[in-house]
C-alpha cells in the first residue's frame, strides 16, 4: 500500500488503500461484471512497480494563508490542495514544484486564483521519457504580460541544469484547463524526445502521450498480437492521437491509414512517422466516424480496425460504419470498461465475435483500467 498523506483530501488514488493485488482483483472482477458474458476474461496484467510511473506531472498553483502552494486540483471544488511530492509523479516533478514555489515568492510573481480570476502564475507541466533521460518544463501564465519571464528562466535553470527545455505557455481562460494555445520556448527545442515500441516520439507540451510508458509497451503488444498482421493488410487507425499505435505496426503491415479530429497531432503523428522513416503510413484529420462511413460506401477493402477512442467510447456513427465496413478483424484498446461493454455489445450484434479480452492496470493506485479486445467477423 502506499503511505500517501494527501489521500483523503486529493481523491486521485482511489484505491491506494487496497494491496496492490487487492487493486488487481478488483478490476479484473469490474471487467468481468461488464465484458464476462461475451468472452473469457483473462488475467490482468500488473505492474512490478506501481508507484512513480506517470512521466507527465501538472502542478496548479495558488495563495493560502500568505504562502505560495501548488499541487492538485482537488475535484469536488477545483480547490488546490498543498501537495509537495506525489507517489505516483518521476522523482523529477517535486523539486521543480518548489524551486516555482519560492522564484514566485522572491520575484513577486501573482499567483492565479482560479474562483476569483485574478493572479497570472497558473501552472507547471512536467513532462519526462523515461528512455532518453529529456525532461521539459513548461510554466503557464493567465497573461501574456510577464515582467519576470527572463529572471524566472534563469533563476529555474540554474537550479535544475537537468532540463532540456523550458517553455512558457498563456492560458487566459478562467477554466481548469490546463493549457492555452500561446506558447514561447525558453530553453531548448520546445519538446523532448521519447522512445517507445523501438520507435522515436516528439513530444511537445500540448502532445497526448501515455503517461505509464512501462505498461504502455505492454498494451500495445498486445495490440500488436491481436492484430495479426502478416504484411499484406491495409489497417485503420481509428482515433489515432499522434499515431503511436499505428506506427508500431507499420512495419507488419501493408498499410496504415490513421485517422484523427486534432490537427495538432495529426501534425505530430506525420512528423513522428518521418522521424522513424515510415513511408507506409498516412495520418488523416477527420471525424472516424464520418472517415469509416465514406470509405464502407466507396467500399474499400479494410483487413483490420483498430480503435483506441476517448472514455466515452466509439460514436454510434462509427460503429455503424465499422458494420458496414466489416473488416476481418478488429482490435478495441479502451480506457472505460463501461463503454467498453456498450460497445462490444453494439459489435457483436452487428456480426462479430468477442475472440479475447485483456485488462491492463495502466494507472495503479486508481480507479481506472485499460482493457484490450480481439474481435474478428463471424
Amino acid at each position: 500500500m502506499l503511505n500517501c498523506p494527501y489521500a483523503k483530501k486529493c481523491g486521485g488514488c482511489q484505491l491506494q488503500n487496497m494491496t496492490y493485488e487487492q487493486q488487481l482483483s478488483h478490476k479484473q472482477v469490474k471487467v468481468i461484471r461488464l465484458v464476462g458474458k461475451l468472452c473469457h476474461v483473462e488475467e490482468i496484467m500488473g505492474m512490478e512497480t506501481p508507484s512513480r510511473y506517470r512521466n507527465k506531472a501538472t502542478h496548479a498553483f495558488s495563495f493560502y494563508r500568505g504562502k505560495v502552494i501548488s499541487g492538485l486540483y482537488q475535484a469536488s471544488d477545483r480547490k488546490v490542495i498543498p501537495v509537495t511530492d506525489c507517489l505516483l509523479e518521476d522523482e523529477a516533478v517535486a523539486p521543480m514544484a518548489a524551486t516555482l514555489r519560492k522564484l514566485a515568492a522572491t520575484l513577486k510573481i501573482p499567483v492565479y486564483d482560479l474562483q476569483t480570476g485574478k493572479g497570472n502564475l497558473r501552472t507547471l507541466l512536467v513532462r519526462k521519457s523515461f528512455s532518453t533521460g529529456e525532461v521539459m518544463a513548461v510554466v503557464v501564465t493567465k497573461f501574456d504580460k510577464f515582467p519576470q519571464k527572463q529572471a524566472l528562466a534563469e533563476a529555474f535553470l540554474r537550479s535544475h541544469p537537468e532540463l532540456t527545455t523550458l517553455v512558457w505557455n498563456v492560458n487566459p481562460t478562467d477554466t481548469p484547463v490546463f493549457l492555452g494555445n500561446k506558447s514561447e520556448v525558453l530553453h531548448g527545442k520546445g519538446y523532448i524526445t521519447d522512445t517507445l515500441c523501438g520507435l522515436q516520439f516528439r513530444v511537445s507540451p500540448a502532445s497526448f502521450h501515455q503517461i505509464n510508458p512501462v505498461q504502455t509497451e505492454v498494451l500495445y503488444g498486445k495490440a500488436k498480437e491481436f492484430a495479426a498482421l502478416t504484411g499484406k493488410e491495409r489497417v485503420v487507425d481509428a482515433y489515432c492521437g499522434t499515431g503511436t499505435i499505428g506506427l508500431t505496426l507499420a512495419r507488419d503491415a501493408k498499410e496504415i491509414i490513421g485517422v484523427e479530429t486534432n490537427p495538432q497531432a495529426v501534425a505530430d503523428a506525420m512528423e513522428n512517422a518521418k522521424q522513424n522513416g515510415v513511408t507506409n503510413a498516412k495520418f488523416i484529420c477527420r471525424d472516424a466516424g464520418q472517415f469509416l462511413e465514406e470509405a464502407a460506401k466507396r467500399k474499400e477493402k479494410i483487413d483490420v480496425v483498430v480503435t483506441d477512442p476517448p472514455r466515452a467510447g466509439c460514436s454510434k456513427q462509427f460503429l455503424q460504419s465499422l458494420l458496414a465496413l466489416a473488416p476481418k478483424r478488429v482490435v478495441y484498446v479502451s480506457c472505460n470498461p463501461e463503454t467498453l461493454a456498450r460497445d462490444l455489445f453494439t459489435l457483436s450484434k452487428g456480426g462479430y465475435q468477442v475472440k479475447t479480452v485483456q485488462p491492463v492496470d495502466m494507472f495503479p493506485q486508481t480507479g481506472h483500467v485499460e482493457t484490450v479486445v480481439c474481435l474478428t467477423r463471424k
